[in-house]
């Protein structure tokens, strides 16, 4: 009988292979807001005046850079040269400070465009002091977005073949194999970057690849 056991648990094993787990990549870019910013010349808020515009982020510096001259040149106050950013729409989670550099804004922009919500997730839940890093995680890290915590687990069971492994394992020992998801969600949690986003949707980084 203990050899019927040891070859039925072979075939099973041969079936399924290794029960370790290849994270699934699942990359959806979910839809972000089209970042952009108010930028007011301090010159005329100084003076009792509001004068300023609002500017689509996600160009390059130089565009960007000129159309924050446009505004200034448009003041009612000779001279004018400083600007502050006095809002923000489209950055998800991320917070910007009024005197955040447009090399910042540009890159930020345009990588939240070309991304979606799991780079501006990321830029908030991270900083900001290092857009490279960003940058990085994106392009090695991002394993993608899933409905929810529950689904990125049963995308995990399903790619180690766990279940499958207990529909064929032998019926003598079958009704001992369970799976423990909330445990494995939280052994998840610990050992990946898993951000939440709208709508309870999850984007989910492997910070060791």
């Amino acid at each position: 009988m203990e050899r019927e056991h040891e070859a039925d648990r072979s075939k099973v094993e041969q079936q399924v292979g290794q029960l370790e787990p290849d994270l699934p990549e699942h990359h959806e870019q979910q839809a972000t807001a089209e970042p952009r910013i108010y930028v007011a010349s301090l010159s005329d808020y100084n003076n009792g005046i509001l004068h300023g515009t609002w500017i689509d982020a996600a160009q390059e510096l130089e565009e960007l850079s000129a159309e924050v001259a446009r505004m200034l040149a448009q003041s009612q106050v000779p001279g004018a040269e400083e600007y502050a950013i006095h809002d923000y729409e489209g950055f998800g989670g991320v917070r910007l400070d009024e005197h955040e550099t447009l090399r910042t804004v540009s890159r930020l922009a345009n990588g939240i465009v070309e991304h979606g919500e799991a780079l501006a997730l990321l830029a908030a839940y991270a900083s900001l002091d290092d857009l490279d890093f960003l940058e990085a995680a994106i392009r090695d890290s991002y394993l993608g977005m899933w409905e929810s915590l529950d689904d990125f687990v049963s995308h995990v069971v399903d790619d180690m073949g766990i279940e499958t492994y207990i529909e064929h394992a032998p019926a003598s020992y079958r009704q001992y194999l369970t799976i423990d998801r909330d445990k494995l969600a939280g052994n998840l949690e610990m050992e990946l970057t898993i951000l939440e986003g709208s709508g309870g949707r999850v984007h989910v980084f492997d910070p060791n690849r």
